[in-house]
């Protein structure tokens, strides 16, 4: 018996290839700060340019792209923000991420993509030497601005995950702190906290910004330089390594760790937040195709699995180490213990 036909499409092979346009008309959109003007109150073709600066024939073919996409809402001729978009795209929205959504199109970030054979064919970014990881790199300064308000919600989460206590001293250093909300959020969580941050100079000018607007600037000190360089001291009882390690290689990662394990209490807890693909390296989604990220902006990054995680830190010489999900997060927190 022959085997059934199997229908063929060109549709996923069409979606994919056209994809860089539902990027850019978000990225127009956000330019037109449309999304916060639709929040308004809703409104028509005509008076969202108007309102925008905009011709009204292109807003009304923006915006019937993006309620094709699923980010706006279309009744009779008044356009509607989705609930998504409510939450992030609009200005007025306490979980606004603009800035964000300008930083992750930035042409430093997309510029590997553009590149992305060479950079398949030599193993790492085509970029440059360095890529985005090299010394002082102005983009980490845009990311600490930028990315903040992703932060804002986990940030508290992944602190009331780990400290629970919150009456006894607590000593936290937070590597490659950038905007430095994590270590905020435990600052915050804990009234007897006291937090490190290491990063770069220009960097921890915002995450001291931030520091101080959040009312723990007493308790907030910063450590400026290179992660493998500088001196940690000791006696921390928590580091913070969230979205640092799948900038390396294993060796430099385990070479990190141990430099960590050194600077920690007995007892002490590494609590590091990652995308973790599963151990099929395809599923769940997005932790997955992180991987690609890594690989057209750095020059040996990755996304590892739990298994590689452990193995890191059994291998810097920690005792154990456990895997938690982050609500709302795509991403997942690894807890490792001297």
């Amino acid at each position: 018996m022959a085997a059934p036909q199997t229908e063929l499409s060109l549709v996923l092979i069409f979606d994919t290839i056209n994809a860089y346009q539902r990027t850019a008309a978000l990225k127009a959109a956000i330019e037109l700060d449309l999304f916060t003007a639709v929040g308004e109150g809703g409104a028509t073709a005509p008076q969202l340019a108007e309102t925008c600066g905009a011709d009204a024939r292109g807003v009304r073919i923006l915006c019937d792209y993006l309620v094709v996409a699923g980010l706006l809402k279309k009744e009779s001729e008044h356009y509607r923000l989705t609930p998504d978009a409510a939450a992030f795209l609009d200005r007025h929205s306490p979980g606004y991420m603009g800035g964000a959504v300008e930083f992750l199109l930035s042409p430093m970030l997309t510029g590997g993509f553009n590149e992305l054979a060479a950079a398949v064919r030599q193993g790492g970014t085509a970029l440059s030497e360095s890529g985005t990881i090299a010394p002082e790199h102005p983009v980490w300064v845009d990311f600490a601005r930028s990315m903040a308000p992703l932060v804002a919600m986990p940030a508290p989460t992944l602190a009331r995950l780990v400290a629970d206590d919150t009456e006894r001293e607590l000593k936290v250093l937070d590597i490659a702190a950038g905007h430095g909300l994590f270590g905020i959020a435990f600052a915050k969580h804990n009234p007897r906290a006291e937090v490190v941050a290491l990063d770069w100079p220009n960097v921890l000018e915002v995450a001291q910004e931030n520091a101080r607007r959040a009312g723990v600037s007493e308790r907030y000190r910063t450590l400026p330089g290179s992660a493998f360089e500088v001196d940690y001291g000791e006696g921390y009882e928590l580091v913070l390594l969230t979205n640092f390690l799948h900038h390396f290689d294993v060796p430099t990662c385990e070479a990190l760790l141990r430099k960590i394990h050194a600077s920690l209490k007995e007892g002490g807890r590494v609590v590091t937040l990652e995308f973790v693909p599963d151990e099929d390296r395809v599923s769940p989604p997005h932790a997955a195709m992180f991987s690609l990220v890594m690989l057209a902006t750095t020059p040996h990054g990755d996304a590892y699995t739990f298994a590689e995680f452990e193995g890191m830190f059994h291998n810097a010489g920690f005792a154990r180490s456990e895997i938690h999900p982050l609500p709302p997060t795509v991403q997942h927190v690894v807890i490792s213990h001297k």
